[in-house]
Formats: structure tokens, C-alpha cells, sequence
């Protein structure tokens, strides 16, 4: 007997302004079921739902949850969702947030009322209260994304990646994440490695304007045994503790890499991981926040 869950739930939410349309829109156009802003309290009676009367003809189902289910339900969220997971489904909770400045600045651009803004109360203060307010969603959250340095198409394929290949293969969806620390350390990582301590190429003329992809960085960095030992050592933290996550059902891992300005010791060593990792995991994939 199979033991495949009867259906798939997403449940996307996240800041207003953190791209939570554009998720319900990617998932819609891979053949998702989309409603968005159910309120909370009829959860449970949606999902039970579609799972009858033949309605489970949608294997997956997505649904917008947002700061208007109000205070009463969101503060009740894990119960409702505990009721939910009781069904024979997967569920999967995915948080979406931005910085400040960035939300102020997409709402202006699209000049769109933030949907809290109700009896003259100012952007900031309606953004905050709605921070409040989805505490316990961003808490209980399995796949958590910060959007301020994404465009529209490389948050789609950011959706994709991470979401729906767990569609067809089974076991952690694993990420490495470069950045570089003078740009903003990352606030969606499960797992931040800080590799600013290994021999920089930055201070090499000809290397400078090369990336941690180029073969003149990547010899530089394999002269180094400090290098090796570094991968070696996040590697085998990595090795231990994925198994105790996905014995958790955790499906989503996050590990960020960081050095200076996120071109040449990060890249280097997320592309090295993403490699040693894939040949023994389904689901690893990379990304180059700085390079993006």
C-alpha cells in the first residue's frame, strides 16, 4: 500500500508587498489549484473538501493566507493547522517577507494600497501590525523567502526550484545560497557559514573581476588546505544533521555561504557543496545571490 499523501497543500503568506500574488500565479500556471485570501477559520473545511466528492481531481492546491483572516484566527493558527494536518495530505507552510524599504518601495511603484491602510493609518504602522499579526504563520513556517533582492522572473523560478520538485522526488529539498555580507546577510537561512577568514582572491589583480565559477579563482582557492578543511567541516555538519531534519518532515534546508562581497570564496564553496551534495541527495539546488 502507498503511503503518498492524498493531496499536496502550500499555504503561501507572507508580508504584503513580499510577492505572495506571484507565488499563487506560479503555482496556478504549474497546475495548482489557487484561492487566495481564504480566511483561516474555513481551512480545514476547504481541505476536507477537496478531498471529496471527487473534488481531489487537483493533486495540489495552493492557498493565500494573509494579515485579513484577522486576529482571532491567526493567533489560533496552530490548532487550525494541526486539525488540517490530521488529513492524509502534505502541508507545506511557505513565509514570505521583504525589507521595509523595499515594500515601501513596490507599493509606490504600483501604486496599490497596502491592506491594512484603513482610517488614515500610515504605511510603516499598517506594514508592522501586519508583521505582528502573521508571527505565528512566519514561526511554523517550513520554507521561509526574503524577496527584497529578487525581480519577478528569478522569484518564479525561485518558487519553482524549491517547491515543485518535491512534486516528483521524495526526501529535503537542500539549497546553498552565496551572498556577500557588505550587501546584507540573508534573513531566509536555516544555516549561515561566515568564510571571510579564507585567503581572498579579491587581492589578486588578475583574479578580481573573476567569480568563484572562473578557473583562475578556483585554483587559486584549492592551493589553500585552510579551504579544503572549511569544506570539509561544513560538508560533514551538513551530512549529520540532515537526516534528524528530515526525520522531523522538514522538506526545505537553506544553508547561506558568505564572504565579503559574495564573488569569489562563497561561490566557490556553494558550488563545491551544491556538487559533493547532489551525488548524494534528490532535491540540491544553487544560487548566486550577488551574482543574480
Amino acid at each position: 500500500m502507498s503511503n503518498k499523501p492524498d493531496l499536496r497543500l502550500i499555504i503561501v503568506s507572507g508580508l504584503s508587498g513580499s510577492g505572495k500574488s506571484i507565488a499563487l500565479n506560479t503555482l496556478e500556471d504549474e497546475g495548482f489549484y489557487c484561492v487566495d485570501n481564504l480566511p483561516l477559520s474555513l481551512l480545514p473545511d476547504f481541505t476536507k473538501r477537496m478531498l471529496e466528492q471527487g473534488m481531489n481531481i487537483y493533486p495540489s492546491i495552493a492557498v493565500g493566507i494573509d494579515a485579513r483572516s484577522g486576529p482571532k484566527d491567526l493567533h489560533n493558527f496552530e490548532n487550525i493547522i494541526a486539525e488540517v494536518k490530521e488529513l492524509p495530505i502534505q502541508v507545506d507552510i511557505v513565509f514570505l517577507k521583504a525589507e521595509l524599504d523595499t515594500l515601501f518601495k513596490r507599493f509606490s511603484e504600483t501604486r496599490r494600497k497596502h491592506p491594512l491602510t484603513k482610517r488614515g493609518i500610515p504605511l510603516f504602522e499598517a506594514i508592522e501590525i501586519e508583521n505582528s499579526l502573521l508571527t505565528p504563520i512566519a514561526h511554523d513556517a517550513d520554507l521561509s523567502l526574503d524577496t527584497t533582492k529578487t525581480n519577478i522572473h528569478q522569484f518564479r523560478s525561485i518558487i519553482k526550484e524549491r517547491l515543485l520538485e518535491q512534486e516528483t522526488e521524495a526526501g529535503i529539498s537542500l539549497l546553498f545560497q552565496s551572498f556577500g555580507f557588505k550587501h546584507g546577510s540573508p534573513t531566509d537561512s536555516d544555516f549561515v557559514f561566515d568564510v571571510r577568514c579564507l585567503p581572498n582572491p579579491h587581492w589578486e589583480a588578475d583574479l578580481r573581476p573573476l567569480t568563484g565559477q572562473d578557473p583562475g579563482v578556483v585554483e587559486f582557492l584549492q592551493s589553500y588546505e585552510i579551504v579544503d578543511r572549511m569544506f570539509q567541516q561544513i560538508a560533514d555538519f551538513i551530512d549529520n544533521w540532515v537526516p534528524e531534519f528530515e526525520a522531523q518532515n522538514r522538506y526545505y534546508l537553506t544553508v547561506s555561504i558568505g564572504c565579503t562581497g559574495g564573488q569569489h570564496r562563497s561561490v566557490y564553496l556553494s558550488e563545491i557543496l551544491a556538487t559533493h551534495f547532489k551525488d548524494k541527495l534528490k532535491n540540491v539546488s544553487l544560487r548566486h545571490r550577488e551574482l543574480e
